[in-house]
């Protein structure tokens, strides 16, 4: 053999594989946590939407008692507001309007607590969740149209003089307003409502 067939001659590496281990056998092997149920968030959902209908159950209660309230005071106060001469409400239209539905108003709103507090049904949950719906949304409309009816001959009177006529008269509007307004947020309640409502 030649000295350049020598000194060209690659080296030898020689190269150990790694032990290969068995994983069942081996002590420190471990295993991946477990993947989170599926059923996990399901019952979150449904304990959220448990305490959102109860939320909206015990909310309702309140609001329509306090609707009953804000009507009754207009309704009386603009019941009593009769002082002689032209400082009678039954002159004027717009003040008949605002008593005639602070009274449907009442009358309405009282039924409904009153059928609560005895916890009586006379209707099928879907039929009565329809009809407050209808009723909530129907009597809000009402008394907001009164309380517009009755600002503008209000605000005219109040111009030329500033008495105990015009400061009942506006003390009624303002409780037609708050009666709307406790009105419009239980309609919207009783339209979540109907949407729980199967077959709807």
């Amino acid at each position: 053999m030649s000295n350049f067939e020598e000194n060209n001659s690659a080296p030898k590496i020689h190269v150990e594989a790694p032990p290969i281990t068995d994983p069942a056998n081996s002590g420190n092997h471990q295993t991946p946590p477990p993947a989170a149920s599926s059923n996990d968030g399901v019952v979150a959902g449904i304990l959220r939407r448990w305490k959102r209908e109860e939320l909206v159950k015990k909310g309702a209660l309140p609001l329509r008692v306090a609707a009953l309230i804000f009507s009754l005071i207009s309704f009386l106060v603009m019941a009593f507001n009769k002082h002689g001469d032209w400082r009678d409400f039954d002159k004027y239209d717009e003040y008949r309007y605002l008593l005639a539905i602070a009274i449907l108003s009442s009358l309405y709103n009282g039924g409904i607590l009153f059928l609560k507090v005895k916890g009586k049904q006379l209707l099928q949950p879907r039929m009565a969740a329809i009809i407050y719906f209808a009723g909530d949304q129907i009597t809000a409309y009402l008394l907001l149209s009164s309380a517009s009816s009755a600002i503008p001959i209000t605000n005219r009177m109040r111009e030329n003089s500033d008495n105990i006529f015009t400061d009942s008269s506006s003390t009624a509007i303002c409780m037609s307003i708050f009666a709307f307004i406790c009105f419009a947020v239980s309609a919207l309640i009783s339209g979540f409502k109907l949407s729980t409502q199967p077959y709807i």
